[in-house]
């Protein structure tokens, strides 16, 4: 069992699967009316991170559901990185998670299914450190494994963070580096280094409880997480639903060490093409090196915020508090509408 490698069986690996943006407009484009809910706070409109419904009694309750194929061969460390992934839409809210569910898709023909069980394992270790139960979940046969979460929150309504609230002016801050699918190209060809497996794969693992904390924080106007779309196409989608544009400061993204390397022998992810392809009109000043780090699709990546300016030391403080030191620089700036959605500086 030992001998299997899950990212032989899929084509696509963690939030790398995602439909291209794109693609994913012209799917949900519809001619049938959706019945008007007033409890519903969010739908898919503003192409947040999860649903979100008035209960009564100020309170909101989060939905979301997120899963994929293996980015890891490892089934273990696949359950856990899904189940960190789906959990992440909530925190990205600025809620709290309280339960979850599992969605399994298993090659019961070419993978034994004691590794579905070791799935299953991962994911009930990542619930336990979120605080949540596992309680329950469904399952099919597919042509290639995949697996993921179905999640529910709570919120003070007050508390709600989404991604289209942005104000001009308001800095941006991410709490991760970026790389890891370009890491997860290198391991799926075979060539990623003994030093970037651990970097890898405690990334994809980290929890973003810190986003339940910003919820708190009224100068906080705006927050996603970063997935499949890249850092670039999660920035476009939160200045496009505030009406914005913003500056990225490209010398300032935070970057997993040794990228550089991959890129210039080509292993990077098909889906950086696919991503870029989506929305090389909306930006401009992109590089021959941030084309590929600002297109990488990522897992589990790291929450994107903005700040109020006016409160840039106290979140910095904050943020070293809480072990994101490393974190604690603005990346960007939003703006007032302009010509490009985002306009990039600094770039290589």
């Amino acid at each position: 069992m030992e001998e299997i490698k899950l990212t032989r069986y899929s084509h696509g690996a963690g939030c790398g699967c995602k439909i291209a943006p794109a693609v994913l407009e012209n799917i949900l484009k519809s001619s049938v009316s959706v019945v008007s809910n007033t409890h519903l706070l969010v739908g898919n409109n503003t192409k947040d991170d999860a649903a979100v419904y008035d209960i009564g009694n100020g309170k909101a309750l989060i939905s979301t559901v997120d899963f994929f194929m293996p980015i890891v061969d490892d089934a273990f460390d696949f359950g856990r990185i899904a189940s960190a992934n789906a959990i992440s839409d909530v925190y990205a809210m600025g809620g709290k998670p309280i339960l979850a569910t599992a969605i399994l898709g298993w090659p019961v023909d070419k993978i034994p299914v004691e590794m579905a069980q070791r799935v299953l394992d991962g994911a009930k270790t990542i619930c336990n450190e979120a605080g949540i139960p596992l309680a329950g979940g469904h399952s099919i046969d597919t042509l290639e494994p995949m697996f993921g979460l179905s999640v529910n929150g709570l919120i003070d309504i007050k508390n709600l963070k989404q991604n289209s609230t942005a104000k001009a002016g308001d800095l941006i801050y991410m709490t991760k580096q970026i790389g890891v699918g370009i890491l997860a190209t290198a391991l799926k060809r075979g060539v990623l280094k003994e030093e970037h497996k651990p970097v890898f794969t405690n990334q994809l693992t980290q929890l973003n409880k810190i986003g339940e904390h910003f919820g708190e924080l009224s100068y906080v106007t705006a927050m996603t997480d970063i997935t499949g779309f890249g850092l670039l196409g999660h920035l476009i989608e939160m200045a496009e639903g505030a009406n914005l544009s913003a500056e990225l400061n490209y010398d300032a993204v935070p970057l997993i060490n040794g990228l550089q390397e991959y890129i210039a022998k080509m292993i990077v992810p098909d889906n950086a093409y696919r991503n870029y392809n989506s929305y090389e009109k909306k930006v401009q000043g992109i590089g021959a090196e941030s084309f590929f780090i600002l297109c990488d699709p990522q897992t589990n990546g790291g929450l994107l915020v903005t700040v109020s300016a006016s409160h840039q030391k106290e979140f910095e403080a904050l943020l070293a508090e809480n072990n994101l030191k490393d974190f604690a620089k603005p990346i960007g700036t939003m703006l007032p509408k302009a010509d490009k959605v985002v306009s990039i500086i600094n770039s290589k």
